[in-house]
């Protein structure tokens, strides 16, 4: 294995990006590489553990599984969020998997040692056969985990010196806090088995680059500007829109609310000026109000969207290092994140975030079965986006392959993260660490290469 080491490091950093814009392919199969992210990178991160419907009760609470770490997030009775790691402080059995209620307490299943949903020790089985230097309290309770809420989640760090999540989440946050992120809920929740290393599966939503040849459906003409401005007709124009709309709503399930799509359709008739760029935008701004104005009406906490667009917050993704997205399209969202299962496999999952009237009865989604990349039952955009990923895993195996040869135009983002990915290898300070995680907690749409400063 080449090693580079890098005159900023403090660590060697095998198969580095030392080209901004080419990608040694061996980042994304070598298992020592893996294993440096491993011990380097995911302990060292924020990470979306669960969405707060999910342990909406007191004493509910989700298993959070990274690598070969399991996290337990749990409310408390004050309606709190804790974490904890699952292993009983006895001989290590996990003692939460999955996800319920630990009203009355967690029970290690092996001797019966007892928690509190709290992670407070309650209960040493025939205490008195144990030495009092294995009984200090201070080492019975459940170890505990660095957790914050923000965003409608709960989120962990394994390292208790890492800053807070906010300065670490920006200008994500600010972002998502003007959509409202808090208020969405999620309406269906899936999950993929990706034969894909973790950074190759989420490159592949950070451009567009691909669309019009993996997604030729979505070329609809009368989208966009006729060479002769005088044929222009808006009425071909609202015809496209409203079928660009259904598409993205049918192919990926849930991208464009069906319930923001019929509020299009209400607008069928709607008059627009004969010019292009002037249509569009009253277009876009008609739309805003009347999904605005009709999600108000359910008794849904909805941003306006034109004061967003103003504020030039209306991106079409957030993507928040090192594996979190949000896609907001009119009233609602689509958010991915991705976790490594292995340096070639991934698990993918996919929410449908949408508004529900606040008060009103609400049923989370349940844990989700975990598809195979062609499964029949994906919608036909994520069908067409997986389609390419195992062919790709495959390539980069290729004695003819070197490294990713990227668009500094339309692939900067991910030779950005990579560079940062390569600070954490390095075991860069936080300090220096924080100074650049703005540069790529943004949309990576389109995004150019930066420089990174290490």
């Amino acid at each position: 294995m080449t090693i580079v080491e890098h005159k900023w490091s403090a660590l060697p950093v095998p198969y580095a990006v030392e080209v901004a814009d080419r990608v040694p392919k061996q980042r994304y199969y070598d298992a020592d590489f893996y294993q440096m992210e491993a011990e380097l990178l995911w302990p060292r991160v924020w990470q979306m553990a669960c969405r707060l419907e999910e342990i909406s009760q007191p004493g509910d609470f989700a298993e959070y599984q990274i690598l070969d770490q399991s996290v337990i997030v749990a409310r408390t009775e004050e309606l709190g969020v804790r974490a904890f790691h699952s292993a009983c402080r006895h001989r290590g059995v996990r003692v939460a998997q999955g996800r319920g209620s630990a009203l009355g307490g967690f029970v290690c299943p092996f001797h019966g040692w007892c928690y509190g949903p709290d992670g407070r020790n309650t209960k040493v089985t025939q205490a008195r056969a144990f030495s009092e230097n294995n009984l200090q309290p201070a080492d019975l309770d459940l170890t505990p985990v660095r957790c914050e809420t923000w965003g409608g989640c709960a989120w962990i760090n394994l390292d208790d010196g890492a800053p807070p999540l906010r300065q670490c989440i920006e200008p994500f946050a600010t972002m998502f806090d003007a959509w409202k992120a808090e208020s969405l809920r999620a309406e269906w929740w899936y999950a993929c088995r990706l034969p894909v290393n973790w950074k190759l599966a989420q490159e592949a939503f950070f451009e567009q680059y691909h669309v019009l040849q993996t997604h030729p459906q979505l070329r609809i003409p009368g989208r966009s500007p006729t060479r002769n401005p005088a044929d222009f007709d808006p009425r071909v124009f609202v015809e496209a829109e409203l079928h660009y709309l259904r598409m993205m709503s049918e192919g990926m399930d849930g991208m464009v609310h069906a319930r923001d799509v019929q509020i299009a359709e209400g607008l069928a008739d709607v008059e627009l000026p004969a010019d292009y760029q002037l249509a569009r935008s009253t277009w876009e701004r008609t739309l805003n109000d009347a999904v605005s104005r009709a999600h108000r009406e359910r008794g849904c906490d909805v941003p306006d969207l034109n004061q967003l667009q103003d504020q030039g917050f209306n991106q079409p993704m957030g993507y928040c290092f090192p594996h979190y997205f949000i896609l907001p399209m009119y009233s609602s969202a689509s958010s991915y994140r991705f976790r490594p299962l292995g340096p070639e496999e991934t698990l993918m999952e996919i929410w449908s975030l949408t508004r529900f009237p606040e008060g009103g009865e609400y049923e989370p989604p349940p844990v989700p079965e975990m598809w195979e990349c062609d499964d029949p039952r994906w919608p036909p955009i994520a069908i067409q986006d997986f389609s390419n990923l195992p062919k790709q895993q495959r390539g980069l195996h290729a004695r003819g392959f070197e490294y990713m040869r990227l668009s500094e135009r339309n692939e900067g983002q991910i030779s950005n993260y990579h560079r940062v990915i390569d600070g954490f290898l390095a075991g860069l300070p936080y300090q220096q660490l924080m100074a650049v995680l703005p540069k790529i907690n943004v949309n990576p749409l389109e995004m150019p290469i930066v420089e990174i400063g290490f």
